[in-house]
């Protein structure tokens, strides 16, 4: 395989798994072995917002590549997918055709549906309002509390505002509904519904791979994540402490 297709395909799965909210280290693995296996030696810098990678042929030909990373999300079977595909071209050596069929055919799968996805967030704070001793009623709440807050949050997404003043809003719209809800029916426990509500809204993900990065030695990519997951609780928890400010007038605590 030449080697302008084997850095095509390598930076393709490489781009793939960035964006799908995998770890640094296991970005720069996979790279490294995919070159491997057609005997480019591969040297790359991976960023959680872009990578640039060169690889060198035995012959001493150098082709360098850099990838802006732009949209980013978390999708675990996407990962799965290209861990699996990645494993195939090491012990297969699949041609070029065939691997660029495979990543379209990646590339392309739909999204858990939309509905699902909705659902799934009621759920989750469902579950959370509970574990943190909630009754049926603040779960109950919560559960819709947060299906409109993902709703809202997705469409605020989708028109390209500034990530951190999405997560403020999707906080403070979580506790003005939680006060709304509290000002009709005095039973709901304000606390329990809020933190329910925003647990959708928390980067444990970003928080975990932070911590595994640090523990791979990737300290750059692993403070940026940090820093990104702080950014995010904080402008949570400023949208959260912004709406009770303004709306604990209404309701008597």
């Amino acid at each position: 395989m030449e080697l302008k297709q084997v850095m095509e395909i390598t930076t393709k799965i490489g781009e793939m798994l960035l964006s799908s909210g995998s770890e640094i280290y296991r970005v720069e693995d996979t790279m490294k072995r995919i070159a491997k296996s057609y005997e480019v030696e591969l040297d790359s810098f991976v960023m959680p917002t872009g990578f640039s990678a060169t690889g060198k042929t035995h012959d001493g030909r150098i082709i360098t590549c850099v990838k802006r990373i732009k949209d980013r999300t978390v999708d675990l079977h996407r990962i799965d997918l290209l861990n699996d595909l990645s494993r195939r071209i090491e012990n297969e050596n699949l041609n070029y055709d065939e691997i660029i069929g495979e990543v379209e055919k990646i590339r392309k799968l739909p999204y858990f549906k939309y509905p699902l996805r909705v659902f799934s967030a009621g759920i989750v704070a469902f579950s959370f309002t509970q574990l943190f001793n909630g009754k049926l009623l603040d779960a109950l709440i919560a559960l819709i509390i947060t299906c409109i807050v993902y709703i809202v949050k997705e469409k605020i997404s989708r028109l390209g505002f500034f990530q951190f003043f999405e997560y403020f809003l999707s906080g403070f719209l979580a506790a003005i509904l939680t006060l709304i809800f509290k000002n009709y029916i005095n039973a709901v426990n304000l606390d329990k519904v809020i933190i329910g509500s925003i647990m959708i809204l928390v980067p444990g993900i970003a928080m975990t791979n932070a911590i595994k990065d640090a523990l791979y030695g990737d300290l750059i990519s692993s403070f940026a994540r940090f820093g990104e997951a702080l950014f995010i609780a904080a402008s949570v928890g400023a949208g959260v402490g912004f709406a009770l400010t303004l709306g604990l007038g209404w309701v008597m605590l």
